[in-house]
This record gives C-alpha cells, sequence and structure tokens, in this order.
C-alpha cells in the first residue's frame, strides 16, 4: 500500500481505501481455504461389520483428534492474515483511522465466511464423505478402511461457527488498537493532519526586572 507523509492528500478516497481492504482480506480468504484444505490433516476410520449384523464406525488410534487439529488450524490461519492485515492497513497511513478498523473488521468477517465453506466444499471434493450403509462390509470381509474430510468448525453449534467467524475480527481490531497505541501523534500521521498544541514559550525577566 501507498505511503504518504502527514498532510498529503491521497490518491484514493476513504471509501475507495475501505473497500480494497475489504476486497483484499475476503480474497485472502479464498486463499486460506485453498491453503488449509491442502495441508488439513483428514480423519482415517474403519467401518466395521458385527458378528450381530450391525455397522459400526470408529477412528483409528489418536485420528479423531483431527476433528480439533484441522479446525484449529483455519483458525490459525486466518489469524496470520488478521495481523498482517492490520499491519499492511497501518502502512497506508493517509488512511489511519476508525473507517479502517471497521473496514479490517469487516473484511475479516469476510474473510473467515469465504474460507470456512469454499474449504469445506474443497476437502469435501478431496475426501468425499462417508457412508457407512454403503460400506462394503460382509460376513467375509468384516472391516473398511474410510478417510473423513477434516471439518472446518469446532463443532456444529452456532456458538463454535460464530467464534470461527467473528475471532480474527476481534484479533485484527486488537492489533490495530496496539499501534494506535503506539502512535505518536494524534492524528495518527494520517490525513488531514492535525496539528499539535504548541507549548508556550517561557519569558525570560533580565536580572533587575524590566522597570527603570
Amino acid at each position: 500500500m501507498s505511503e504518504s507523509c502527514p498532510g498529503d492528500a491521497p490518491r484514493t478516497s476513504r471509501r475507495q481505501a475501505v473497500a480494497v481492504v475489504v476486497a483484499g482480506l475476503v480474497a485472502a480468504g479464498v486463499v486460506v481455504a485453498a491453503l488449509w484444505a491442502w495441508i488439513a490433516p483428514p480423519i482415517h476410520g474403519v467401518v466395521a461389520l458385527t458378528h450381530e449384523g450391525e455397522r459400526v464406525h470408529d477412528y483409528l488410534g489418536n485420528e479423531a483428534d483431527h476433528f480439533f487439529v484441522a479446525a484449529f488450524l483455519l483458525l490459525g490461519l486466518l489469524t496470520v492474515v488478521a495481523v498482517v492485515g492490520s499491519v499492511l492497513a497501518w502502512e497506508w497511513r493517509a488512511h489511519r483511522g476508525p473507517a479502517m478498523v471497521i473496514a479490517l473488521s469487516v473484511g475479516m468477517v469476510g474473510a473467515a465466511a469465504a474460507a470456512a465453506p469454499l474449504g469445506a466444499l474443497l476437502v469435501r471434493l478431496r475426501y468425499g464423505a462417508v457412508d457407512i450403509a454403503a460400506a462394503p462390509v460382509t460376513p467375509e470381509h468384516r472391516v473398511h478402511y474410510v478417510t473423513e474430510a477434516p471439518p472446518v468448525f469446532f463443532g456444529s453449534g452456532p456458538l463454535q461457527i460464530g467464534c470461527t467467524l467473528l475471532l480474527p475480527a476481534a484479533t485484527t481490531a486488537l492489533v490495530y488498537a496496539l499501534l494506535v497505541a503506539a502512535a505518536t501523534r494524534d492524528d495518527l500521521g494520517g490525513y488531514p493532519a492535525v496539528e499539535s498544541p504548541q507549548t508556550p514559550t517561557a519569558i525570560t525577566v533580565p536580572p533587575g526586572g524590566g522597570s527603570g
């Protein structure tokens, strides 16, 4: 993003800057979905036929831990985008301020909303769905190994889904707030520049007073 000195008029309007940040973060969410679908660990399990003729589904070893690992991995990637996005937005000096915080927050919600369903779709296309009823188990071959797509959320409840969508936005707002707290200028160095009040100059009185 372009850098400008304090007081220089930006080449883009505030509304355009907000749109660029939001669109850039949503696009980053698409990239996160593709990266996550590539590196997220699948869950290996087994469908077995019991002696009573019932089909049971279970996971191999500690493969069930991947339900947590995969969801945490997606949240971690979104957190990286939130931190990097905040720093890059801060470097866009002319547009520092509340509008950029709103743009970052909305953009990160959009990034998470894009990454989660797209990532779920990609891993579903890659690994397919586990159909226990259609598993080819017979009295002669009682065990069938399956691979299950990793989840994007920690659970199916609205609280788990909401936290995944909102936590990256909270992270980006927190990082931006820390950068604001570290700023030395009241106007954050943005546009338009606001001059800080000057300290009154001390008046020196010569020895003996000023009267003759």
